[in-house]
């Protein structure tokens, strides 16, 4: 625990001005951004008496080590950049809203050649619009489907799209007049844009327009006596409506607006909002949050809007925005929204009529999903701090492990041996720290090759020593080749903080992958497991991080050096965590293993030409389409892949001449015998499966 007053500035350093501040720890990772108007004013209230602040501001504060600040010139820019700082670190102690679940929503992805509709999950990609999020899959899939009479834009995979455009036919879709088959050039890229242009045009609210002209053309067409025309216009005309009628009409005045309400208590808040278009509810999103600091409803608010805005195109920022609080003062963020969205905002608290009973409405939908959340015991911040304090007491460690890292082994009979590292903070998931090793078979100064003696103790050790001979790396980068740990080089370019000895990237100003040290290691198995894990770490002088194994017969947790396991109680939260910890690595070690494996199933001709890696195999097969297209090409022609030079090429056509023909390939759905063209163009059943 440091003390607040070890890294205090000096009195005059700290401006008077509007600006950004980042509190950095020991090891130079930002835990805390915040923005003030008067720098010097805000700062200074973090370091008064301790007992005077709020119990998360204290936490940061004694776990901080320094602070910095930039100057800028309005409240705006500070509040751009306490945007940008967030969305860049990811900082712990900053209010960070989770979806309470995970909202489907409908979208047109624009920046392809033939824009697909599809369901999407997660967060927004560039090149795509959305609409919604909506409550269900299904509803986005009924709409669709009675749109699709209208508007038949692709909704087709990029290995069915490919694989039609190859056999010259559409798929069912296509046949029924539900796409207008780009794939077989039925529509130029040009006039399938266009349809895709009025899908999104309708989506959006703009539906009188359409309706108008296709009430005017199934008139001319009756008039005209072409009745079976007229009859379909007149079906597509009624599929338009019922598809309007599944968004309730909840203000009459066709109101584009954004309504938000926010439900807390002393420790965690949720978050509604409500999308209305057009005068109906488009979609409905819910998020919730620790208190992780001193915030109220107004800056709860200021938070979500952030969140919600900051990533959105103009035309996502509504005309309107409901909150049920207005920070103080009120005018950067109006500004901020106003610039997004490249008009005025009106931000504003609904005092009286529909507006306002709507607001009430969204507020008991964020009440009901406090109350909901509540009840998920692995989100529970009190929970979770009561399971890391159970883990530190039953272990013997001075503080309670804020990072843990678990480890396992995974590998099928002795072959493609990996392992997985999976990192949680605060009780909590951190996949971006993930990582996943393929085992080499080094143990000390030793080669043990995968089927000669490979198990899964000398696997633990080998991938304990790597990761922590990594972070030894980072750490000691100085910037010349004159350094060794255990006989590996260090790399030259790096940068030391010469203060706190934190490894930060030359090129990105980011940490380094392996930079931060766990306080507790967990690995997957026993006594022999974590005896490994043990020794590993002191062959490397690493006698900060605790070890400890899990074993998955009892549930017993084994400590370096002790004959007798640690029981913990079946219903103790530590336990629990330990245990969640433990499935997550296994269910990450395992996903990887499959597929390395199924990649090996998968070898062919061009896995064994030398110096050809997986970018510029995937090229060769993309640009050619199959492996016998490629193997009737000329040196010159397969130059004209990106990436391959004339050598690659002669070594590539000497391969492939000198290889058997392959077996004939299964297709899996149909089991029948298809030509070798058709399948180079199956796609591999991990994207079959996504798609």
């Amino acid at each position: 625990m440091a003390d607040p007053s070890s890294y205090r500035p000096e009195p005059g350093q700290i401006p008077d001005s509007p600006g950004v501040y980042k509190f950095r720890d020991d090891h130079r990772r930002v835990i805390y951004v915040g923005k003030a108007k008067s720098l010097r004013q805000r700062l200074s209230s973090y370091f008064q008496d301790l007992a005077g602040l709020h119990p998360r501001t204290r936490s940061m504060v004694t776990t901080a080590a320094s602070v910095e600040w930039t100057v800028v010139s309005t409240e705006v820019e500070a509040l751009q950049l306490e945007y940008s700082w967030i969305k860049e670190f990811d900082p712990r102690f900053n209010v960070k809203y989770r979806d309470d679940k995970s909202y489907p929503s409908l979208a047109v992805t624009l920046g392809e050649e033939f824009p697909r509709v599809q369901v999407m999950r997660g967060p927004k990609r560039k090149g795509v619009r959305y609409f919604g999020p909506y409550a269900h899959a299904w509803a986005i899939r009924e709409t669709v489907d009675l749109m699709l009479r209208v508007f038949p834009v692709r909704t087709c995979s990029a290995g069915v799209f490919k694989r039609s455009a190859q056999i010259g036919r559409p798929c069912l879709l296509g046949y029924i007049g539900k796409c207008s088959a780009p794939c077989v050039g039925r529509v130029t890229a040009e006039e399938h844009r266009a349809l895709a242009d009025e899908f999104c045009d309708f989506m959006a609210g703009r539906t009188g327009t359409y309706l108008r002209r296709l009430e005017g053309e199934m008139r001319e067409a009756a008039e005209t006596m072409e009745y079976e025309r007229a009859a379909r216009l007149r079906d597509d005309i009624e599929a338009l409506r019922r598809a309007m009628e599944k968004n309730a009409v909840v203000l009459a005045d066709a109101t584009d607006a954004d309504i938000f309400a926010v439900a807390e208590d002393e420790l965690e808040a949720a978050v509604q909002i409500f999308h209305v278009r057009g005068g109906r509810v488009r979609g409905q999103r819910g998020w919730v949050t620790d208190r992780v600091e001193a915030v109220d409803t107004a800056g709860l608010v200021e938070h979500a809007l952030q969140q919600l805005y900051g990533e959105e195109s103009g035309e996502g920022v509504p005309h309107e925005v409901l909150v049920p609080a207005l920070p103080d003062p009120v005018e950067p963020l109006a500004a901020w929204l106003a610039e997004r969205r490249g008009s005025r905002v009106d931000l504003r608290i609904p005092q009286r009529g529909d507006k306002k009973d709507l607001m009430a409405t969204v507020m008991r939908n964020a009440e009901q999903a406090l109350v909901l959340h509540k009840t998920k015991r692995a989100s529970d911040l009190t929970t979770r701090s009561r399971a890391l304090e159970e883990i530190a007491e039953a272990l013997g460690l001075d503080s309670v492990p804020l990072r843990v890292e678990c480890f396992d082994i995974s590998h099928l009979q002795g072959d493609d041996v990996v392992a997985s590292m999976v990192v949680f903070e605060d009780g909590l998931a951190r996949k971006s720290e993930y990582r996943r090793f393929q085992i080499k078979g080094r143990v000390g100064d030793t080669q043990v090759w995968h089927g000669e003696g490979q198990d899964d103790v000398r696997s633990m050790h080998e991938v304990i020593s790597r990761r922590f001979r990594r972070y030894l790396l980072e750490k000691r980068r100085t910037g010349e080749w004159d350094e060794e740990v255990n006989g590996d080089p260090v790399e030259a370019g790096g940068e030391v903080d010469a203060q706190a000895g934190g490894p930060i990237d030359p090129e990105t100003g980011k940490a380094r992958r392996f930079a931060y040290p766990p306080q507790l290691v967990v690995v997957d198995g026993g006594q022999p497991q974590v005896a490994a894990a043990r020794r590993a770490m002191d062959e490397l002088g690493i006698d900060d991080v605790a070890v400890c194994g899990l074993a998955k017969r009892l549930e017993e947790v084994w400590l370096p050096g002790e004959s007798d396991p640690v029981v913990l109680p079946r219903s103790s939260e530590g336990l629990y965590l330990l245990q969640r910890v433990r499935d997550e690595a296994h269910r990450f070690a395992i996903a990887y293993q499959r597929k390395k494996r199924s990649k090996g199933l998968r070898a062919g001709p061009l896995d064994s030409v030398p110096g050809l890696g997986e970018s510029r195999r995937q090229a060769l097969l993309k640009h050619f389409g199959s492996l016998k297209r490629l193997r009737a090409a000329t040196i010159d022609q397969i130059c004209e892949v990106p990436g391959v030079g004339r050598k690659t090429a002669e070594t590539v056509a000497v391969a492939l001449a000198g290889a058997a023909p392959a077996a004939p390939a299964v297709n899996t759905a149909t089991g029948e015998i298809m030509e070798e063209d058709e399948s180079a163009a199956v796609p591999p059943p991990a994207e079959r499966g996504q798609a």
